[in-house]
C-alpha cells in the first residue's frame, strides 16, 4: 500500500521585494530570500513556519 507524501514544495512570495521562490515545506534551517535576504521560512519542529505569503503548493 502506497502512502501519500507529507512533504511538499511550496512557492512563496517575498513581502519585501516580491521575488517568488520555491522552498521545501520542512526546512532544516532558515530559508532566506535569494534577492533581498529576508527570512521566508523557519524550521518549527518538522514543518516550517512560513513568514510570508504562499503562492502555490506543488503536487
Amino acid at each position: 500500500m502506497l502512502k501519500n507524501p507529507t512533504s511538499r514544495f511550496i512557492k512563496v512570495k517575498c513581502s519585501q521585494c516580491k521575488n517568488e521562490q520555491t522552498v521545501f515545506n520542512k526546512p532544516a534551517s532558515q530559508v532566506m530570500c535569494l534577492v533581498c535576504g529576508k527570512i521566508l521560512m523557519e524550521p518549527h519542529g518538522g514543518k516550517g513556519k512560513v513568514q510570508t505569503k504562499v503562492v502555490q503548493v506543488m503536487e
